[in-house]
């Protein structure tokens, strides 16, 4: 029997096959977990997330758009009407204007910081709000981040800054959700190609910086963070809330 077994979870932030979402998703999968999804809206997104999600046939697929608080309604109601609750949230969502994620952080403009900061940044506290209302016997949220958060990462910019404010988040949210018995973590991950780091301008050199510079030499893969974000969901980690978790294969404690 798998540790995820007769579990109901949630996942949002499948793009396709290449997302680290998707990556966790199949490892709970693997694991004995009933998985709830959201999607980009669109026709081309619905269509890549269902055939990846094919095989599994789950029984609640939602396209959302996080900006929208009615969307966000619907896709709770959904899963409370279909499970009647809920144990863990996996929250892997990010955006950025591409044409403001390129530019020096400071010419980025109004417009393009508020939409990026609500996607990237806001949409975990609303995502948490709605899931500790069917989290009556507690639960688990893990989100996912990067050192440019906690450092200057050329390139990174804007989305730099967002990532610090849904780590920063995650500190707040731990201390509101922690006596309802639900944690709430981050995994700060290396850096991994997805649909999402194609937007970051050198990322390639990012990529070769990081294996080179690592304690253990090499670029961290999609099934670690996966690994890492069972974890963070299990009773293995019932004691950490709260916490940004590292998965960079060590780059993150080089100074030099």
């Amino acid at each position: 029997m798998g540790r995820f077994e007769g579990k109901i979870g949630l996942v949002l932030g499948v793009a396709n096959d290449r997302s680290i979402a998707w990556a966790i998703s199949e490892l709970l999968f693997a694991e004995g977990a009933e998985l709830a999804f959201s999607h980009l809206p669109g026709p081309s997104s619905e269509r890549r997330v269902k055939q990846l999600l094919e095989p599994y046939n789950p029984k609640v697929v939602v396209p959302v758009d996080v900006q929208k608080d009615e969307d966000l309604e619907r896709l709770f109601s959904r899963v409370h009407e279909e499970y009647g609750r809920l144990d863990f949230v996996v929250h892997s969502v990010a955006f950025a204007p591409p044409t403001e994620l390129r530019k020096p952080y400071l010419e980025v403009n109004r417009a393009g910081w508020h939409l990026a900061m609500d996607i990237s940044a806001y949409s975990l506290v609303a995502v948490s709000r709605h899931a500790a209302a069917i989290m009556p016997a507690g639960g688990a949220i893990v989100t996912l981040t990067y050192y440019g958060g906690e450092k200057v990462v050329p390139g990174y910019n804007l989305m730099g800054v967002c990532k610090a404010a849904l780590e920063h988040s995650v500190r707040y949210l731990a201390w509101d959700l922690g006596r309802r018995n639900i944690r709430i973590n981050a995994i700060s991950a290396g850096p991994v190609r997805t649909l999402s780091s194609a937007g970051i301008s050198g990322f390639d050199e990012m990529r070769e910086h990081t294996a080179r510079k690592s304690c253990l030499g090499r670029n961290v893969e999609a099934k670690e963070l996966a690994s890492t974000a069972l974890f963070l969901l299990s009773d293995l980690s019932s004691g950490i809330t709260g916490e940004v978790l590292h998965v960079d294969c060590g780059f993150s404690i080089v100074g030099l």
